[in-house]
C-alpha cells in the first residue's frame, strides 16, 4: 500500500515522539502493527547536568508510553542508544521518524539498519518552509512574515483571505502590565497531574543514579507538574482552552512573583515530548474562538506562539544549518558563573532575578518573558558566552531541546546571529521590569537609580551593554536613539564604573 512501511520493520520511538501520531501508518509512517523499540540511554544524563525535574518528566513520559504500548514495545535501558538498539533488534532493520536534533539525526543516519521517515510533530514539512525561505531574504527571515504565510497555508484564524478580527497580530492588546497591587491575576488553576507508581520508580532510579553512578542533576524534583501521558496532556489542553485561554492574551507579557503561571498554557513540554500534535492544539484554540468562548486577541496570541513562533524556531533550526550554533556576533565569551549554573537563587540580591531563578530551580519552567527579559537579558548584559547560555537553557527547562533553544537563545535572546532572526537585541533597563511586573517591589535596588548602593543591576547593565556595542547599535534604526540617550547621560562614566565594580558575582 502506498505510504506504508513493511510491517516486519520495527519502529524506533525517541523520547520526544510519544504521541499516537508518531505511530500512525499513513504518509510514510510505520506499519500499522509494527513492533516498537524504545531506548532509555543513561549516557544522555551522564554527559550533561540536567535539571532533575526534566529528567524525571522525560523518563516518566517514556515509561508511561511503554506501559500503554504493552507487548508491542521492546523497552531497553542501556548506556548508549547504539547499545540499546543492538540489544533490542540485533542487526534487524528499523524505521524512525526524523529526530529533533542534529546529533540524533547524525546517529540514525550513521546506522545502516535504520531508515529515516519524514518528521512529525510539526505543522509544515521542511521542503515547504525551505521554498518559502528561499523566496525571501535568507539573511533576515522575519517571524511576522512567516506567521502570515503559515496562517494562509493552514487556513488558521482566517475569514476568507483576511485574518480573523481584521488584524494579523493583536500584540498591541496583549502587552498589559499586571494590575498594581494585585498578587495574582486570579486565573483558573492550570491542570496538574497526579503522580503514580511509574513516577515512584523514576524517582528511585534517579536517586540511585546520583548515589551509585555519579550522575548529577541541578534543581529540585518535587511532585511532577507537567503531563507525562497522552491522557494527561489532553486533559491539560482541555483545561486551558475551556477555562484559561480567554484570559491569556492581555497579560501574556506580565510577571507576578506569586503567580508565575498566570494564564499561560503550560503545554510546551507536552508539545515537545510529542504527547500533543500542534495541529490539534491550534485547532482547539481556533474552535474556542469560533464558538465565542474566547476573544480574538487571546486566541491569536496563543496561535502565534504555536503556529508562529514554535514552528518558526523548528524550521530555522534546520534551515540555518549547524554553523548557526557557533554564531557570536557580539563576541561574548564570559563563562557562566557557578551561582547561575547551580540555580543558586539564594545568592542573588536582585529580587527579579532571584525570583525567576528560584522558579527555574523549583519547577524547571518560567514563561517566555522571564526567560527573555530577566534571564536572557542578564546574560546578554554580562557578555556571557551564547553557546553556554544555550546549553544552560536546554538543560534547565522541562521543555528545553536543542532545536528549541538554539534559535531562541542564539537568535532571539543573545543576538549572537547579528540580527538574522530579530531586528534588535532584547534587553532593557530596570524600568521595563518595573512596568511589567511586581518584581521590583521590596527589592534592595531601585530601577530608576543608575549609581550608588541602590543602583539597579539591570539599569547599569543595560547602559554598559549599550556602551560596549554602541557602534553596532548606532547603525540600527531601532536602537540608534538609545545610543544618543547614552551620549546625553550626565553620569555615564559613573554608571559604567558601577557596572565594572559589580563584577561577575551575583547581582
Amino acid at each position: 500500500m502506498r505510504g506504508r512501511t513493511d510491517v516486519t520493520h520495527r519502529h524506533w520511538l525517541f523520547g520526544d515522539q510519544l504521541g499516537p501520531h508518531f505511530l500512525a501508518s499513513h504518509d510514510n509512517g510505520p506499519g500499522r502493527d509494527a513492533p516498537v523499540v524504545m531506548i532509555e540511554a543513561r549516557s544522555v544524563f551522564r554527559r550533561r547536568r540536567f535539571h532533575r525535574a526534566k529528567a524525571h518528566l522525560v523518563l516518566s513520559a517514556m515509561r508511561h508510553r511503554a506501559a500503554e504500548l504493552g507487548d508491542r514495545v521492546r523497552y531497553v535501558r542501556a548506556e548508549t542508544y547504539r547499545d540499546g538498539l543492538r540489544e533490542a533488534v540485533g542487526g534487524a532493520s528499523v524505521t524512525v521518524h526524523h529526530p529533533t536534533s542534529r546529533a540524533a539525526l547524525g546517529l540514525v543516519r550513521s546506522l545502516d539498519t535504520v531508515r529515516v521517515l519524514p518528521a512529525r510533530g510539526f505543522l509544515l514539512p521542511h521542503d515547504a518552509f525551505r521554498a518559502w525561505a528561499d523566496g525571501h531574504d535568507a539573511k533576515r527571515l522575519r517571524q511576522e512574515d512567516f506567521y502570515h504565510w503559515v496562517r494562509r497555508e493552514l487556513d488558521l484564524l482566517m475569514d476568507g483571505d483576511a485574518p480573523a478580527g481584521g488584524r494579523w497580530n493583536h500584540d498591541h492588546a496583549n502587552r498589559e502590565a499586571p494590575p498594581r497591587g494585585a498578587d495574582t491575576l486570579g486565573a483558573p488553576k492550570p491542570y496538574r497531574p497526579r503522580e503514580d507508581a511509574i513516577d515512584d520508580e523514576v524517582r528511585a532510579d534517579l536517586d540511585r543514579w546520583e548515589r551509585e553512578d555519579g550522575i548529577a542533576f541541578v534543581g529540585r524534583d518535587g511532585p511532577r507538574l507537567f503531563p507525562a501521558s497522552r491522557r494527561e496532556a489532553l486533559s491539560a489542553l482541555r483545561r486551558f482552552t475551556e477555562h484559561r485561554l480567554a484570559g491569556f492574551g492581555p497579560h501574556e507579557d506580565a510577571m507576578l512573583a506569586a503567580d508565575p503561571v498566570m494564564s499561560h498554557s503550560l503545554l510546551s513540554s507536552s508539545l515537545n515530548l510529542g504527547l500533543l500534535d500542534p495541529a490539534e492544539v491550534v485547532s482547539a484554540a481556533q474552535d474556542a474562538f469560533r464558538a465565542g468562548r474566547v476573544p480574538v486577541h487571546s486566541a491569536e496570541g496563543f496561535v502565534r506562539q504555536v503556529a508562529g513562533w514554535r514552528e518558526y524556531v523548528w524550521q530555522l533550526y534546520w534551515y540555518f544549518g549547524e554553523d548557526y550554533r557557533h554564531r557570536n556576533a557580539l563576541r561574548h565569551e564570559v563563562p557562566l558563573p557557578e551561582w547561575f549554573l547551580g540555580l543558586d537563587a539564594d545568592a542573588v540580591t536582585a529580587r527579579c532575578l532571584s525570583t525567576v531563578l528560584a522558579q527555574v530551580r523549583d519547577t524547571g519552567w518560567t514563561h517566555h518573558i522571564p526567560r527573555l527579559m530577566i534571564l536572557g537579558s542578564h546574560a546578554l548584559q554580562r557578555g556571557w558566552d551564547p553557546r553556554e547560555v544555550t546549553d544552560w537553557f536546554h538543560r534547565c527547562f522541562v521543555d528545553g531541546y536543542d532545536w528549541v533553544m538554539l534559535p531562541n537563545v542564539v537568535g532571539m535572546s543573545q543576538y549572537a546571529d547579528g540580527g538574522r532572526m530579530t531586528t534588535k537585541p532584547y534587553t532593557s533597563a530596570g524600568a521595563y521590569i518595573h512596568r511589567m511586573s511586581d518584581l521590583c517591589d521590596g527589592c534592595a535596588y531601585r530601577p530608576a537609580e543608575r549609581t550608588g548602593e541602590r543602583a539597579c543591576p539591570y539599569t547599569t547593565g543595560y547602559w554598559s551593554f549599550v556602551h560596549r556595542h554602541r557602534a553596532l547599535l548606532a547603525g540600527n534604526q531601532r536602537t540608534a536613539r538609545t545610543v544618543r540617550q547614552l551620549e546625553r547621560l550626565a553620569d555615564a562614566d559613573a554608571v559604567l564604573r558601577a557596572e565594572r565594580e559589580r563584577g561577575e558575582g551575583p547581582p
